[in-house]
């Protein structure tokens, strides 16, 4: 009786926690939080002055008072204090009702987490306020949100490529067969633009303009027409202002590296399948989630380079925080798959 009237009384809650967003889903609703993992600090009291979209908006506009942190870096956390409290408002946002018990909270982690790094995610969330903490891993997760038959005798492969990491994995009978983790994602691919146009134009433009142009004007592979986009940031040489235009094939010659990179962890996982699985993944096809498969022709490159089928999934950036919400629906049904 006890165990049936904690559930009805707690919001139990599923977080992406992502280095690019943070995506929170409660159980028996829906995505009720989907914010940039991003938070503004007071420089003198070190206290949080926003968090979220409102923190984004001040990403390099911030005065000498101010500091703009991303407590997430490469899938993992590299602020243990930042990270607790940005858990701790997002918990406070949906939880409404302040005579709910604390809430059951599933949390998604990179497949190539370090036990160190899965205690830091499990000690956030039970300061930031969570009753119970369960970890599941970010293919998995994404497997389950597509809903893949992930307990099945079958083989399914997923590429989960989102802001800090790319995580590729092949999942049977409820466990991760070959899974490769690699920290070349978006926030890799913006960098390289950054890089590009101070070598090449001499230009200084921030994360968010990078962002920007990659969502734009980026892709992978030639495509018949190329496209133009107006780049303003800083003259590296006069120090003033200027607007260049550059070219979606400049972008493409960028990221050029990165994408390899991620071409060729899928091809190593695909090496350390075994057969059987294998000639599965040839029937079904690989499964791409997260942001960065929404980048432009990825997923046609990725056809070319091993010759298997290639699907985005619908909705590809919640995928993963979807599927913690149907872990929680059941939690005992998903153990085995549980951390």
């Amino acid at each position: 009786m006890g165990f049936f009237l904690s559930n009805l009384l707690s919001n139990d809650i599923g977080i992406d926690l992502g280095t690019a967003n943070t995506l929170v889903y409660v159980k028996g609703q829906s995505i009720v939080v989907n914010e940039p993992s991003i938070v503004a600090l007071d420089r003198k009291t070190n206290k949080p002055l926003a968090i979220g979209a409102e923190a984004k908006e001040m990403m390099g506009r911030e005065n000498p008072d101010i500091q703009v942190v991303r407590p997430l870096r490469d899938g993992v956390i590299a602020d243990f204090d930042v990270t607790e409290e940005m858990l701790r408002f997002f918990i406070k946002k949906v939880q409404k009702n302040k005579l709910l018990m604390r809430p059951r909270i599933v949390i998604c982690v990179p497949s190539g987490v370090t036990p160190v790094e899965m205690r830091a995610v499990r000690e956030s969330a039970e300061r930031a306020g969570a009753r119970e903490v369960y970890l599941i891993k970010e293919p998995m997760a994404a497997a389950i949100g597509i809903g893949l038959p992930v307990e099945e005798p079958v083989g399914s492969m997923v590429i989960d490529i989102g802001g800090g990491t790319t995580e590729i994995a092949v999942i049977a009978l409820a466990g991760i067969v070959a899974s490769k983790s690699i920290k070349v994602a978006g926030d890799e691919l913006d960098e390289a633009i950054v890089q590009f146009l101070k070598r090449n134009h001499n230009l200084m433009v921030g994360e968010r303009s990078a962002e920007q142009i990659k969502c734009a004007i980026g892709s992978a592979g030639h495509f018949e027409s190329e496209d133009q986009h107006l780049c303003k940031g800083l003259d590296l040489v006069s120090a003033t202002p200027k607007t260049i235009l550059v070219d979606s094939s400049e972008i493409r010659e960028a990221m050029k590296e990165a994408i390899d990179a991620i071409i060729d962890s899928v091809r190593q996982t695909l090496e350390k399948t075994p057969p059987e699985l294998a000639a599965d993944i040839l029937d079904r096809g690989i499964i791409m989630t997260g942001g960065g498969s929404l980048l432009r022709g990825l997923d046609r490159q990725l056809v070319e380079e091993t010759s298997l089928p290639v699907i985005v999934a619908d909705d590809p950036l919640t995928c993963v925080v979807r599927g913690t919400g149907k872990v929680l629906e059941d939690i005992s049904a998903f153990q085995k798959i549980l951390m």
